[in-house]
């Protein structure tokens, strides 16, 4: 508003908001000027490059109202003369004095000065406003800056006589009742908000029942100058938008020119792809990919226009714990619902007989693993929707989750190297395009970057960490002492890589010259040092395991022997891998290895990935909203019900991309066998998330 003037023009309910408005820029000056100042005149006031001016006008008639819209318009000019201009925002409001001075055809009164006005009041939006403004006015907000203010309900039991013969609802209502049609019909901006500031609160108005009380007139300021000042600061700021109520999104500078020349380049490969695998690959697979290309590009699309657009409401997050123990109580209970039997396990490597007919699985097994992983997806996802952060034990609960997870990717890849003594650039390219095929769409299509989408990247990092460890000297893993060494080494390494502040920043900078990105390398850091440490702490649990094995393996008890050997040493080595990490806990109960969780099983990376367009908004700092229930987004109600339709549509989307993105990293490792790998993922052969002990059909997860 620097440099622009804010124009007041109504009755004395108006006259309130221009002295609200002049309070916020200097509260001293507004105050002795208000003190002085004739009530039915015109008023000015002036503080540093921003002028107010309040035009007394209470029947909406007058040539200075329609000299304002005019100028504003550019249908008319001011004067040349005048520093300020035209003004670049304007608040009408009026329609008590129709009540007061007419009798029964008050409203025919005001609806005759609101249909004179309304050609210069409103104006007719296209479809495509709904998605963007013009470039022009993008910066100030959507469409103009000519706001109506609904007729002021007063308080009728504490009006004075006089007042209260002449001010009904009989009168009032049927006002805000026109002008409710004229901003549906005729495109006039009415700011609702205003009445329901005051909807049944008595609290909110002043001794005389007509006038609000300072603390609602500054609100109502608030929202008035959040209409014109948000875009600005929000488009000044960049993505992600915490500012979205008034914010017109900013067009894509060359989407349509970028997708173009991507859909050129990849095409023709694509089409070499196909011709060169034609014979080698089943149709049925062809029909499959196409169908997971679609899916992938329709996934990526929704997040556009669901976070990068006006389409869906968007609402602040608040923090009622009520709200996450609730939330967390249903998942809990749908959990319990899904839990079903475990696949059968044929291990020779059970540490104890089994004494019934249910099979048992080793330890941290696939689904074991897979159904941890999935209770904290959604505990971290409630954490995010409720905008629990700022509970400390909460915090802490998910930094202990989080850490959790990190330290099962480095245990699951280090018994996948010691066992299997795969490293083969098709196996860790297969984890990789895996971990990252979604998070490096993402950034083209949301202008976002790729570490912003931290968890991909923070778990793709350890893994070649993990592999760079195992990797060297491989041949020498045999050798307790030498790999503890190289364990140790790597963690000394990475910790003077992580403090020293030229590692990161001199990689990040190569990574920006070549590539045109720029990486934060500071937030990277921090993700790194919070939990840098428990990836080792998860590669030395699974030295102990494979040890504890090699061990049982050498001894060849009998099978009675056997359990005496184990209930002899299990003790020990089970505290100390309690110290390791708190998750292994059911690991070592026999019986809940023997059941898995159907439900959250199913969760793994993708949905955390997802979260921050097409369930949160704003990049994870809103919500989203749908906006069809009447409410506002941050009204409890609506957001509970927004919570039950936008959940499905979040998990069947996540559940639909987790498939397709399978399916094309499995393509573009291995073209031929696309399929078959697939299948056998589903079924026991291992892949770059899974491990085979031996001949058996244990399966260790190891996926991020």
């Amino acid at each position: 508003m620097s440099g622009q003037r804010i124009v007041y023009i109504g009755d004395s309910t108006t006259r309130q908001l221009f002295w609200a408005t002049a309070k916020k820029l200097n509260m001293t000056a507004a105050d002795e000027e208000m003190r002085g100042a004739a009530k039915h005149e015109d008023l000015t006031f002036e503080e540093g490059d921003v002028m107010l001016d309040f035009i007394w006008d209470p029947f909406l008639n007058s040539s200075s109202l329609r000299g304002e819209l005019l100028s504003y318009s550019n249908e008319g000019l001011r004067d040349s003369t005048d520093t300020f201009g035209k003004a670049g925002l304007i608040i009408v409001g009026g329609g008590l004095w129709y009540a007061r001075n007419f009798g029964s055809d008050c409203q025919d009164q005001f609806k005759e000065s609101i249909d004179y006005l309304a050609p210069l009041l409103g104006f007719k939006r296209g479809a495509a406003a709904i998605l963007y403004s013009p470039p022009g006015i993008r910066r100030q907000g959507e469409g103009h800056h000519v706001y109506v203010t609904p007729v002021q309900i007063p308080l009728y039991d504490v009006l004075s006589p006089l007042r209260a013969s002449s001010m009904t609802p009989a009168k009032i209502d049927p006002m805000n009742e026109y002008l409710y049609d004229a901003s549906k019909t005729k495109g006039i901006k009415v700011v609702w908000s205003h009445s329901l500031m005051t909807w049944e609160s008595g609290y909110a108005y002043e001794e005389s029942g007509l006038h609000v009380i300072e603390s609602v007139s500054s609100r109502r300021v608030d929202v008035l100058l959040n209409m014109r000042c948000n875009a600005e600061l929000s488009l000044s700021q960049g993505y992600p938008f915490d500012k979205t109520c008034c914010s017109a999104y900013e067009r894509k500078r060359n989407f349509g020119m970028r997708s173009l020349v991507l859909l050129i380049f990849t095409a023709p490969i694509i089409v070499g792809l196909w011709i060169y695998n034609r014979r080698r690959i089943r149709p049925v697979v062809y029909h499959e990919l196409i169908q997971a290309f679609g899916t992938l590009a329709l996934v990526l699309c929704y997040c556009f226009v669901a976070d990068r657009t006006q389409l869906f409401n968007k609402g602040q997050k608040h923090f009622v714990p009520q709200e996450f123990l609730t939330i967390c109580a249903i998942v809990f209970a749908l959990g319990v619902l899904s839990i079903r039997r475990s696949s059968v396990g044929t291990s020779p490597h059970r540490l104890l007989p089994l004494k019934d007919e249910f099979a048992d699985q080793p330890f941290l097994s696939r689904n074991q693993t897979d159904e941890w992983k999935g209770w904290m997806q959604f505990v971290i996802l409630i954490y995010h929707y409720t905008g629990a952060s700022s509970i400390l034990w909460i915090y802490q609960l998910i930094r202990v989750l989080v850490a959790s997870y990190l330290f099962m990717t480095g245990f699951g890849h280090t018994v996948f190297f010691l066992r299997k003594q795969d490293y083969s650039f098709k196996r860790s390219a297969s984890v990789l395009v895996r971990l990252n095929i979604l998070c490096c769409l993402l950034p083209y299509v949301m202008g976002t970057d790729y570490l912003f989408y931290y968890f991909a990247p923070l778990v793709s990092f350890w893994y070649m960490v993990v592999y760079v460890t195992m990797r060297i000297y491989h041949l020498c893993n045999v050798s307790l002492p030498f790999l503890l060494g190289k364990i140790a080494i790597s963690a000394a390494i990475m910790t003077v890589s992580i403090k020293c502040p030229i590692v990161f920043e001199k990689t990040f900078l190569l990574i920006g010259y070549i590539f045109g990105t720029t990486w934060d390398v500071k937030e990277w850091r921090f993700r790194l040092q919070l939990d840098g440490y428990i990836v080792y702490v998860g590669m030395l649990a699974a030295i102990l395991y494979i040890k504890v094995l090699e061990m049982l393996n050498a001894q060849r008890f009998p099978p009675q022997d056997r359990s005496s050997f184990v209930r002899r040493h299990w003790t020990n080595i089970r505290l100390f891998s309690i110290l390791l990490a708190l998750m292994v806990l059911p690991s070592f109960w026999i019986f809940s290895r023997r059941f898995t969780d159907n439900l959250t099983q199913q969760q793994q990376i993708l949905p955390h990935l997802l979260l921050f367009h097409i369930w949160l908004a704003a990049d994870t700092k809103g919500l989203l909203s749908l906006g069809v229930f009447g409410r506002e987004p941050t009204h409890i109600d609506a957001r509970h019900q927004d919570l039950i339709i936008l959940t499905m549509v979040f998990l069947y989307l996540s559940w639909s991309t987790s498939d397709a993105t399978a399916l094309i990293a499995n393509w573009i490792i291995d073209p031929k066998g696309a399929r078959g790998s697939l299948i056998a993922e589903s079924e026991s052969k291992p892949h770059g998330d899974e491990l085979v002990m031996d001949q058996s059909r244990d399966v260790v997860d190891v996926e991020a």
